[in-house]
């Protein structure tokens, strides 16, 4: 009698998965491109508009860092597909009979997602911070990895992609149509930022620092402002994993309870 499937050759085929699909492939590409890409323009814009020095707020790490404001898009898409796929080509079926154990399923597909979602947000976190200060420093603006909390936001912003893609993931495996998890992954990562600013502004106050991209966006920022009342860097990235957690843990027992 043959041994049951165990989680390491799971995680081993659900990285072959990714691996071998053309549209996660180009997926990543594009999430790394538009990252880089919008940090460069930033960073040539700030640079065009005026030289000399910056006001106290000024966080050149955060210019070359800003196209994590879409990249979050492209890998919370992807996170969704890595799991609605499955469903909509009735591979599903297949995955559950190689690895019957459900949760081990959900949580080899979820470590397979994250080892490829960190690889390619350090490569594109750490791309952007090196064009986008090079380009700055041509007039002395820029940052360098040495200075204080700068290494901490260049790898943060690796950390925001790759949450965003599980916070995807769970809505994924929670709606199972591709469709309606990217919906509501824009809704909970970009809608939401929209709908608080028409808030009462005494409300705003009390919302803004809860509203997850406000919050794990924090961690990618080397400067801080005290009148905006937000999370430490830290404190709003742990909100931010939280909201992940909630959503993979709704998937997961969606997962447990559905039939395939």
């Amino acid at each position: 009698m043959s041994a049951r499937a165990g989680f390491g050759g799971a995680v081993r085929s659900e990285l072959t998965k990714i691996r071998t699909v053309r549209s996660t492939y180009w997926t990543l590409v594009a999430m790394v491109l538009v990252t880089v890409l919008i940090g460069v323009l930033i960073c040539m814009f700030t640079l065009g508009v005026s030289s000399g020095p910056r006001a106290s707020g000024y966080d050149p790490t955060y210019l070359s860092l800003v196209g994590v404001i879409l990249g979050q898009l492209i890998i919370a898409a992807l996170g969704a597909l890595t799991f609605t796929s499955e469903y909509a080509t009735g591979m599903i079926r297949t995955s559950l009979t190689a690895q019957p154990r459900r949760s081990t399923l959900f949580a080899a597909k979820a470590t397979a997602f994250t080892i490829v979602s960190l690889a390619a947000g350090l490569v594109a976190a750490f791309t952007s911070f090196l064009l986008g200060q090079a380009i700055l420093s041509r007039e002395g603006l820029g940052a360098a990895l040495g200075q204080p909390r700068v290494l901490r936001a260049v790898v943060g912003a690796a950390l925001f992609l790759c949450v965003s893609g599980l916070l995807a993931f769970g809505l994924g495996a929670l709606f199972r149509y591709t469709a309606g998890a990217i919906v509501a992954a824009i809704a909970v990562l970009f809608v939401s930022v929209v709908i608080s600013a028409f808030l009462p502004a005494s409300w705003q106050a009390c919302v803004n620092e809860w509203i997850p991209f406000n919050a794990g966006s924090q961690v990618w920022s080397t400067v801080s402002d005290p009148s905006s009342h937000m999370f430490s860097p830290w404190a709003g990235f742990a909100i931010f994993a939280g909201y992940a957690v909630i959503a993979m843990a709704a998937g997961l027992a969606a997962f447990l309870r559905r039939d395939a």
